[in-house]
């Protein structure tokens, strides 16, 4: 996202939570006018500091939220659901809410702007095992805040989630047979997500192309080959 919103002029501002070198090495890699800042995001301390950071740069137009614990691969992966859900809660959800209701208020003050959070699309639905049931409930959340912050910001603020399917990420580079084949066939498309995929839907979302679009949360996976709860999906009477 990062790379696509700098080709197309925009100042950007990458966060990275904890390595200077590997921020450095995404800003080097994104090119055009960006800058990297640090912060943990599982903190409160973390939070305002992005939020007083980014500032120095001036007015934000476009608050993407997409930092995320990676709780699948790494040492992490070994840890208990009680240590993995805890370190989801405090980024992910607690991490979106703090950092979008500390832009969305200077947005409004501003009168315009748009924030963009990261849900998933099996959140709606559920997905069976521990990472279902992590995810499912702390993406969920994003989802739900998501609708309420566009209601509370409105009419000058939009606030919209995407919520991808599977993307193959690095994770999905490494999937095994099983996992492979379920992503393709969960998919209409007959095929994993690409970042680009993801990307492009922020642009547009970013755009003034998008600016009747609101308080939503749009699933990107190429079509979701089964049953879909509208539980998060909007209506003409909450859109």
């Amino acid at each position: 996202m990062a790379r696509l919103f700098a080709t197309t002029g925009a100042t950007v501002v990458v966060h990275g939570g904890h390595s200077q070198s590997r921020i450095d090495t995404a800003v080097a890699e994104i090119g055009g006018d960006t800058t990297g800042v640090l912060a943990n995001l599982a903190t409160i301390e973390g939070c305002e500091q992005l939020l007083a950071d980014v500032a120095k740069w001036g007015p934000v137009d476009v608050w993407i939220n997409s930092a995320g614990a990676d709780v699948l691969t790494g040492e992490a992966a070994q840890l208990s659901f009680a240590a993995k859900l805890q370190q989801v809660w405090e980024v992910d959800v607690r991490g979106t809410m703090l950092l979008s209701r500390g832009i969305g208020t200077a947005m409004r003050a501003r009168g315009s702007g748009v924030i963009i959070n990261i849900g998933w699309d099996q959140a709606k639905i559920g997905m069976a095992g521990d990472s279902g049931e992590m995810f499912a409930a702390t993406k969920g959340a994003v989802m739900a805040f998501t609708k309420s912050l566009a209601k509370s910001l409105a009419p000058s603020v939009r606030v919209n989630a995407i919520a991808p399917g599977w993307i193959r990420t690095s994770w999905g580079d490494d999937a095994s047979d099983y996992w492979n084949a379920r992503a393709k066939g969960e998919a209409l498309v007959g095929r994993w997500g690409a970042v680009d995929d993801i990307a492009q839907l922020a642009l547009f979302l970013a755009s003034p192309a998008a600016s009747f679009i609101n308080g939503q949360v749009i699933c990107a996976n190429g079509g979701f080959a089964g049953h879909c709860d509208p539980t998060f999906e909007g209506s003409s009477s909450d859109g």
